[in-house]
């Protein structure tokens, strides 16, 4: 895939997918614009990347919860490369996990934990993609990717906002963004992985391919949809869970 003088804003960029994904597009051509809330270690990975593809990388710390810091970041790339062409949303987590309260149960973990978890997983996005909108109409091209995950569709007794914010983005979201973006050239799609081996514990999520995904095979395939290879997706969620959903359906 070819993405020459194109440009993408990743969140969530310092580690895991995001940077694989930063790494991967430059690699293919294209240049990024990196945002996590790790502002030295998202600057870090920028150097590094700017090591072999000089100047392709810019970096810049970001709570995805304050939309002036998400807008700041749209103006970095206006400023820096002149266009936005791709945004892709990598930047979340479980509510629960993160904050070290996943022992308890629902009505015992403090409500300001399911805030943030549905800030950083629905809000993030929704304020990336309103950010990145207008430079998008003004050009009249442009694609942005949100990320799902298999919990959106499976629901979760403890991390209820991460499931209710990932079902969020992956269908009401996705497919509201798609419909604006019909009338400006710009497509909006979903991918929603399943168990992906970022952290150990993943490895215990059942599958029915018996295993967990590599990151690379989910940063594969969005590089499809947002490349002109997957051209013709627009509105949808891509559910890339190696099968989980068939074992939860089983009759």
């Amino acid at each position: 895939m070819d993405f020459s003088s194109q440009t993408v804003i990743v969140s969530g960029a310092a580690s895991g997918m995001g940077l694989l994904f930063s790494q991967r597009f430059v690699q293919a051509g294209g240049q990024v614009v990196m945002a996590d809330q790790n502002a030295a270690e998202v600057r870090r990975q920028a150097d590094l990347i700017n090591r072999s593809y000089k100047e392709r990388a810019v970096a810049s710390g970001c709570d995805i919860r304050d939309y002036n810091q998400v807008s700041a970041v749209a103006r970095l790339a206006i400023m820096t490369f002149g266009h936005i062409d791709v945004l892709i949303n990598f930047a979340g987590g479980a509510e629960t996990r993160i904050w070290g309260v996943s022992d308890r149960e629902f009505p015992d973990v403090p409500i300001e934990v399911y805030d943030w978890g549905i800030d950083v997983n629905l809000k993030g996005q929704l304020h990336f993609a309103h950010a990145v909108l207008g430079q998008m109409r003004r050009q009249q091209h442009g694609v942005i990717l949100n990320i799902g995950s298999i919990t959106g569709e499976e629901g979760c007794a403890t991390n209820v906002a991460y499931a209710a914010a990932k079902s969020g983005a992956m269908y009401g979201l996705t497919r509201s963004l798609a419909k604006y973006g019909a009338t400006c050239g710009v497509r909006c799609c979903c991918l929603s992985p399943g168990p992906v081996l970022t952290r150990p514990g993943m490895r215990n999520m059942k599958t029915a391919l018996g295993r967990a995904a590599r990151p690379e095979e989910i940063v594969n395939m969005a590089l499809y949809i947002v490349s002109q290879e997957g051209a013709f997706l627009d509105g949808v969620n891509i559910l890339m869970d190696g099968g989980r959903n068939i074992l939860n359906n089983r009759d």
